[in-house]
Parts: C-alpha cells; sequence; structure tokens
C-alpha cells in the first residue's frame, strides 16, 4: 500500500535527520575532488528538495544581500568546477555566495552539483544565496540533460520533485541596494526591482512577461530600447534603457549570467552591465574562462578566473587583478564613485548565446 503525503514527508525529514547535512556535504565534497558519481540516497536528495523548498519560501523573491560577497554565473552541472570555485573562494559559512542560476543540464553531474548547492542553502541560509536561471525549469531541462540524469540514475519522480522546489527559487537579488542581479536581463514590465516581490512562488517560468524577462532576456549593443531575441523568446534591451533603469533606480550596476563569454565575464554599455559565467570549457566545446565576481565590504569589485585547461596546476585559479577603474555612479547626490573594478586588460570578445 502507497504512503500517505504526510508519512512520505515525514520519512524524508528522518532521513535527513540520520544521514546529517554535514555527511551529505562531506560526500559531495570528496567526489567533487575524486572526479566520480558520488552516491546519494534518493530519500537524501528529497530531502534536500523539500527543505530546500522550504528555505526558498521563507525568504523574498527579491533577496537583499551585504557585502562582502562572491557571485558565480551558469554551473551547468560541472560539479568539478564547482569544488573549484569554493577552494578557491572559500567555503561557507566563512565566505557568502550568490549564485545566478543554471545549475543544471549540459554538464555530466547536474545532480551532485544542485545538491550540494541546496546543503549549502539549507545549512547556511544568510551565506548562500541561489538565484533562479532558465534552467530551472522543467520544459528547458525536459530537454537539455537533467531529466535523463535523473531518470537514468534515479527515476521520472525526483525529477518531478525537483521541479517542485525549482520553482521556488527567488530571481532577483539587490547587493548593499546597489547592484542588482538576476539571470537573463532586464524588461519592458520592471520598473523598478521592488516589483519583482510581487511574483507569486511556486510559479512556473511562464512564455512572456516580467519573470520569462528576467530569466532570459539579453544585452545588446545594437538594439535601441528594446529588441526581438534570437533565442524566440523575451527581448534584448540596449544600452539606453539600461542607463536609464539604473539611474531611475539609483543602482550602480547590474550583474547578470545566461551567456558564454571568452574570459568568464564581459562588460556591457561603459561598464554598467558584466555578465558572469562560471562553467569554464563549457560543454568540452568552448575553450572560455570561468570567473567569479568578489565584492568587498566597500564594493570595490575584482575577478577570479577559471582557468579553461587543465593542467598540472589545474586547481589554482589565475586571479586576474589590473589597474582600478572607476566605472560606477555613487550612492550619495554629488555621483562621487562608490564601485571600483579591478580587471586586467583583455580583449572582447562577442557573448555565445547560452539556451
Amino acid at each position: 500500500m502507497m504512503m500517505t503525503t504526510t508519512r512520505v514527508a515525514a520519512a524524508m525529514e528522518a532521513a535527513m535527520e540520520e544521514a546529517t547535512l554535514d555527511d551529505v556535504i562531506r560526500r559531495l565534497q570528496e567526489g567533487g575532488r575524486s572526479g566520480k558519481q558520488v552516491k546519494l540516497s534518493e530519500a537524501e536528495i528529497r530531502g534536500l528538495c523539500v527543505e530546500g523548498r522550504k528555505t526558498f519560501l521563507s525568504q523574498p523573491n527579491l533577496l537583499r544581500l551585504r557585502a562582502p560577497i562572491k557571485i558565480c554565473g551558469d554551473i551547468h552541472g560541472q560539479f568539478s568546477d564547482l569544488i573549484r570555485i569554493f577552494d578557491t573562494g572559500g567555503y561557507p559559512p566563512t565566505t557568502s555566495y550568490l549564485f545566478l542560476g543554471d545549475y543544471v543540464d549540459r554538464g555530466k553531474q547536474s545532480l551532485e552539483t544542485i545538491c550540494l548547492l541546496l546543503a549549502y542553502k539549507i545549512k547556511y541560509p544568510d551565506r548562500v544565496s541561489l538565484l533562479r536561471g532558465n534552467h530551472e525549469d522543467a520544459k528547458i531541462n525536459r530537454i537539455y540533460g537533467f531529466y535523463d540524469e535523473c531518470k537514468r540514475r534515479f527515476n521520472v519522480r525526483l525529477w518531478k520533485t525537483f521541479t517542485d522546489s525549482f520553482n521556488c527559487l527567488p530571481v532577483a537579488a539587490l547587493i548593499e541596494e546597489k547592484i542588482f542581479c538576476m539571470h537573463g536581463g532586464l524588461s519592458p514590465e520592471l520598473n523598478d526591482p521592488g516589483e519583482i516581490s510581487d511574483i507569486e512562488r511556486p510559479t512556473d517560468i511562464p512564455d512572456a512577461g516580467l519573470l520569462c524577462d528576467l530569466l532570459w532576456a539579453d544585452p545588446d549593443p545594437h538594439t535601441k530600447e528594446w529588441g526581438e531575441s534570437d533565442r524566440g523568446v523575451s527581448c534584448t534591451f540596449g544600452p539606453d534603457k539600461l542607463i536609464e533603469f539604473l539611474e531611475k533606480n539609483d543602482l550602480d550596476l547590474i550583474c547578470r549570467a545566461h551567456q558564454v563569454v571568452e574570459d568568464g565575464y564581459e562588460f556591457f554599455a561603459q561598464k554598467r552591465l558584466v555578465t558572469l559565467f562560471s562553467a569554464p570549457n563549457y560543454c568540452g566545446e568552448f575553450d572560455n574562462a570561468g570567473a567569479l565576481l568578489s565584492v568587498d565590504r566597500s564594493l570595490m569589485c575584482s575577478f577570479e578566473i577559471l582557468k579553461p585547461e587543465l593542467s598540472e596546476d589545474s586547481n589554482r585559479v589565475l586571479k586576474k587583478v589590473g589597474r582600478p577603474f572607476m566605472i560606477l555612479l555613487g550612492r550619495n547626490k554629488t555621483r562621487t564613485n562608490r564601485c571600483l573594478f579591478f580587471v586586467p586588460e583583455t580583449k572582447q570578445i562577442p557573448k555565445k548565446s547560452s539556451v
């Protein structure tokens, strides 16, 4: 006879108590360094999804975060690179992190990737923040690998449990009320960040509208105001609409992900927007680096670069530090610079869309 919903939930909670978060985290970390699949039970994974869902819903849809913090772009199931990120930037709770979405699909270890992030979110809810990407959507990860991984290693029911959790993820964050973060980009339906709090959860991602744009939109230097996206979904926005939005809301910077960029980061509109991508050698097909954006207490920003090619010192991260760029508007009426970027001189390379 099938267990009742209450008994199933109780069993999952008991599983999480028996196999503590610390033990789950330890096994995932060890597996990430070995490059092997990590053996977690279905009950443990379901417990992570259930507790993660509760944690997401206990916090607002628009997170308000404090610096210092490190920001990461797409991971896409590249679990060993996620471990490299933590080895370099520090582990929670010593270091605070904001992840911009797209944890699953494409890579070989989406399950390990999302399970470790969920475990950290549950254990350190105020030190690890996870935003929703366009791949945290059943319509997308049904096609691009996560569904197949869940089905191959467990069953379709587990994939549906992840979907229930993904539908509760927050979609944007403000760091010190100055750096506005999301996975995709701006929307013609968004006048100020506070409106994001009105988006109800749990929710599927619609085919159009504010939530869709926050997860799918792209900046485009050739677009004036708003344009049609080559993706066939959402829109593009030009430098004019970006600057207008920042000025109207007294913001300094937009930090987003969603596109493969050669150096792991790429600026747009006189460095008022930065795209981050944190999966080096993406899918084994792109010779791209990955990047983290480190924001210190004074909102000084710098990049840490994960090299794309494995070598004898593949676990080292090349930290690119160059001359400071005073690029952002200040938080006061005198418009003095509030944020600095420490970046190397790099060539500009066109972005490649990541579905």
